[in-house]
């Protein structure tokens, strides 16, 4: 939702995208996505993707020096801003902005401030289609891993956890959207344990 913002925005011209992945395990970091998967995500998009990959349990000061390197380098050199999906966790925000401005860059938040519930309603009703591949099993049922993120979801939700998830409670696979060329064919697989996260493995479409 974050991108098809800046995407509307005639100030504003996309030049990158830029995500993290565990090399041990080749999937996206915090929502275990396999590289694949998001290849298909990036080919329907039309835009570069730069990957930055991390170890597991990556201590932070790592995390910033990497995600520091691939941002002076190219095709990210160049750019001038930095747009993040954060909605309103200002200690996050913070540390963005700080870290960015370390290497002269400054930070955009196309969807800061706005109401989750009426961002994620938003979201189904302009087409986006997901399925929910991460749950923090201290505040969700493992049986919501692998639902798909609709109006009946977020109904179910426990009391408490954000409709957007933006506590980390839950991270959804995004296989169909508004500025997709078409849709990402794939499907759940096994939901597996890891540490306090329940995640569904989302496969290749057959």
């Amino acid at each position: 939702m974050a991108l098809s913002t800046v995407l509307q925005d005639p100030g504003l011209e996309v030049r990158a995208l830029v995500t993290t992945l565990t090399d041990t395990y080749g999937r996206v970091s915090i929502s275990g996505v396999r590289e694949q998967l998001l290849d298909h995500q990036v080919a329907r998009l039309g835009l570069p993707l730069v990957k930055v990959w991390i170890p597991p349990g990556c201590p932070n000061d790592l995390y910033e020096d990497r995600m520091a390197l691939a941002l002076q380098r190219e095709p990210l050199r160049g750019i001038r801003h930095v747009a993040f999906a954060d909605i309103y966790l200002a200690q996050v925000r913070r540390h963005r902005e700080e870290h960015l401005a370390a290497v002269s860059k400054v930070a955009l938040f196309p969807l800061w401030g706005r109401d989750t519930f009426d961002l994620a309603n938003e979201e189904l009703s302009a087409g986006f289609r997901a399925t929910v591949v991460c749950v923090d099993r201290r505040v969700m049922p493992t049986s919501f891993a692998g639902r798909s993120f609709d109006a009946r979801f977020l109904a179910d939700l426990p009391t408490g956890v954000d409709p957007c998830g933006e506590n980390g409670e839950f991270h959804t696979f995004v296989w169909d959207a508004p500025m997709y060329s078409s849709p990402v064919d794939c499907r759940t697989g096994q939901v597996v344990t890891r540490g306090k996260f329940d995640y569904c493995d989302m496969l290749p479409g057959q």
